[in-house]
Protein backbone atom coordinates (compact mmCIF):
# COMPACT_ATOMS: atom_id res chain seq x y z
CA UNK A 1 0.00 0.00 0.00
CA UNK A 2 1.56 3.22 -1.05
CA UNK A 3 1.78 5.82 1.98
CA UNK A 4 0.95 8.52 -0.50
CA UNK A 5 -2.72 7.28 -1.28
CA UNK A 6 -3.84 8.08 2.52
CA UNK A 7 -2.92 12.17 2.22
CA UNK A 8 -5.78 14.28 1.39
CA UNK A 9 -5.60 16.17 -1.35
CA UNK A 10 -6.73 19.79 -2.29
CA UNK A 11 -9.38 20.50 -5.04
CA UNK A 12 -5.80 21.29 -7.18
CA UNK A 13 -4.73 18.55 -6.93
CA UNK A 14 -1.76 19.47 -4.45
CA UNK A 15 -1.18 17.39 -1.28
CA UNK A 16 -2.59 19.06 2.40
CA UNK A 17 -0.42 19.24 4.67
CA UNK A 18 -2.11 18.29 7.80
CA UNK A 19 -3.66 21.41 9.85
CA UNK A 20 -3.80 20.89 13.53
CA UNK A 21 -3.99 24.13 14.73
CA UNK A 22 -7.43 25.77 16.44
CA UNK A 23 -9.81 24.65 13.93
CA UNK A 24 -7.60 22.15 11.82
CA UNK A 25 -9.20 18.72 12.83
CA UNK A 26 -12.66 20.25 12.91
CA UNK A 27 -12.71 21.82 9.39
CA UNK A 28 -10.98 18.27 7.82
CA UNK A 29 -13.60 16.38 9.56
CA UNK A 30 -16.33 19.08 8.48
CA UNK A 31 -14.76 19.18 4.74
CA UNK A 32 -15.05 15.37 4.35
CA UNK A 33 -18.61 15.66 6.03
CA UNK A 34 -19.86 17.91 3.22
CA UNK A 35 -17.94 16.10 0.12
CA UNK A 36 -19.83 12.60 1.35
CA UNK A 37 -23.08 14.93 1.28
CA UNK A 38 -22.11 16.27 -2.12
CA UNK A 39 -21.71 13.12 -3.65
CA UNK A 40 -24.57 11.60 -2.14
CA UNK A 41 -26.78 14.54 -3.75
CA UNK A 42 -25.14 14.50 -6.89
CA UNK A 43 -26.16 11.21 -7.14
CA UNK A 44 -29.96 11.05 -6.73
CA UNK A 45 -30.34 14.39 -8.30
CA UNK A 46 -31.09 16.75 -5.90
CA UNK A 47 -29.26 19.70 -4.52
CA UNK A 48 -28.41 21.12 -1.30
CA UNK A 49 -28.87 24.34 -0.20
CA UNK A 50 -26.01 24.44 2.60
CA UNK A 51 -24.34 27.51 2.34
CA UNK A 52 -20.36 27.25 1.81
CA UNK A 53 -18.14 28.52 4.34
CA UNK A 54 -14.70 29.44 4.59
CA UNK A 55 -12.76 30.25 8.49
CA UNK A 56 -10.17 32.19 8.50
CA UNK A 57 -7.49 32.55 11.15
CA UNK A 58 -5.73 35.24 12.92
CA UNK A 59 -4.30 35.95 16.37
CA UNK A 60 -6.87 37.57 18.06
CA UNK A 61 -10.02 35.48 16.35
CA UNK A 62 -11.54 33.04 14.05
CA UNK A 63 -13.76 34.39 11.16
CA UNK A 64 -16.42 31.87 9.41
CA UNK A 65 -18.01 33.64 6.30
CA UNK A 66 -20.22 32.14 4.18
CA UNK A 67 -22.10 32.84 0.95
CA UNK A 68 -25.71 33.04 1.18
CA UNK A 69 -26.71 34.57 -2.12
CA UNK A 70 -30.42 35.50 -2.35
CA UNK A 71 -30.84 35.42 1.71
CA UNK A 72 -31.35 38.49 3.94
CA UNK A 73 -30.53 39.35 7.56
CA UNK A 74 -34.39 38.57 8.60
CA UNK A 75 -33.89 34.83 6.73
CA UNK A 76 -30.54 33.93 8.86
CA UNK A 77 -30.30 33.16 12.59
CA UNK A 78 -26.82 32.69 14.20
CA UNK A 79 -25.99 30.76 17.42
CA UNK A 80 -23.73 29.49 19.92
CA UNK A 81 -24.15 27.24 22.42
CA UNK A 82 -21.83 24.73 24.53
CA UNK A 83 -18.78 25.89 21.96
CA UNK A 84 -20.98 24.88 18.77
CA UNK A 85 -21.83 27.44 16.13
CA UNK A 86 -24.51 27.12 14.14
CA UNK A 87 -25.53 29.20 11.59
CA UNK A 88 -29.66 28.38 9.91
CA UNK A 89 -32.03 29.95 8.29
CA UNK A 90 -34.31 29.59 5.08
CA UNK A 91 -34.80 30.54 1.66
CA UNK A 92 -38.72 30.80 0.75
CA UNK A 93 -40.17 31.10 -2.78
CA UNK A 94 -40.63 34.44 -3.67
CA UNK A 95 -44.01 36.35 -3.20
CA UNK A 96 -44.05 37.01 -7.34
CA UNK A 97 -43.41 33.36 -8.16
CA UNK A 98 -46.59 31.77 -6.33
CA UNK A 99 -48.86 32.94 -9.15
CA UNK A 100 -47.07 31.81 -11.87
CA UNK A 101 -46.34 28.58 -13.93
CA UNK A 102 -43.02 27.86 -13.46
CA UNK A 103 -42.14 25.78 -16.59
CA UNK A 104 -38.38 25.17 -15.03
CA UNK A 105 -36.33 26.35 -11.82
CA UNK A 106 -33.11 25.26 -10.91
CA UNK A 107 -33.46 27.12 -8.18
CA UNK A 108 -33.04 26.07 -4.00
CA UNK A 109 -35.93 26.65 -1.66
CA UNK A 110 -35.90 25.21 1.71
CA UNK A 111 -34.22 25.48 5.41
CA UNK A 112 -30.82 25.52 5.88
CA UNK A 113 -28.30 24.48 8.91
CA UNK A 114 -24.45 24.43 8.94
CA UNK A 115 -22.75 23.85 12.88
CA UNK A 116 -19.44 24.53 13.60
CA UNK A 117 -17.43 22.86 16.69
CA UNK A 118 -15.47 25.79 18.39
CA UNK A 119 -12.73 25.31 20.60
CA UNK A 120 -13.82 25.43 24.49
CA UNK A 121 -14.05 28.93 26.43
CA UNK A 122 -15.44 31.00 23.96
CA UNK A 123 -17.32 33.98 25.22
CA UNK A 124 -20.93 33.81 23.40
CA UNK A 125 -21.37 37.51 24.42
CA UNK A 126 -18.32 38.73 22.47
CA UNK A 127 -19.11 37.19 19.25
CA UNK A 128 -20.39 39.68 16.07
CA UNK A 129 -22.00 38.77 13.05
CA UNK A 130 -22.62 40.87 10.09
CA UNK A 131 -24.38 40.37 6.64
CA UNK A 132 -23.74 42.30 3.80
CA UNK A 133 -23.97 41.31 0.13
CA UNK A 134 -25.67 37.48 0.90
CA UNK A 135 -22.53 37.37 2.78
CA UNK A 136 -22.44 36.25 6.40
CA UNK A 137 -19.24 37.41 8.69
CA UNK A 138 -19.13 35.34 11.82
CA UNK A 139 -16.02 37.03 13.93
CA UNK A 140 -15.35 35.26 17.11
CA UNK A 141 -12.45 36.78 18.89
CA UNK A 142 -10.45 33.85 20.77
CA UNK A 143 -10.21 33.18 24.64
CA UNK A 144 -7.52 34.22 26.43
CA UNK A 145 -4.50 31.90 26.59
CA UNK A 146 -3.72 30.80 30.42
CA UNK A 147 -0.14 32.26 31.29
CA UNK A 148 2.10 29.38 32.70
CA UNK A 149 2.86 30.13 36.20
CA UNK A 150 5.67 28.63 37.68
CA UNK A 151 5.54 26.92 41.01
CA UNK A 152 9.03 26.88 43.25
CA UNK A 153 9.66 23.12 44.67
CA UNK A 154 11.07 24.52 48.36
CA UNK A 155 12.77 21.61 50.63
CA UNK A 156 10.63 19.43 52.28
CA UNK A 157 12.34 19.85 55.88
CA UNK A 158 12.69 23.50 55.52
CA UNK A 159 8.51 23.80 54.75
CA UNK A 160 8.01 21.98 57.84
CA UNK A 161 10.79 23.88 59.77
CA UNK A 162 8.31 26.91 58.84
CA UNK A 163 4.86 25.26 59.41
CA UNK A 164 6.43 24.17 63.28
CA UNK A 165 7.70 28.23 64.23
Amino acid sequence: MRLRSLVPLRESGAPMRPDFGLFGLHREIDRLFNEFVQAIASNDGTKSLTPNIEITETDEAVEVTAEMPGLERKDVEVSIEDDTLAIQGEKKVEENQKDKNVQHSERIYGMFMRVLQLPSGIDPSSVQAAMSDGVLKVTIPKPAKSMLKKIEVKDASQAEAKKAA
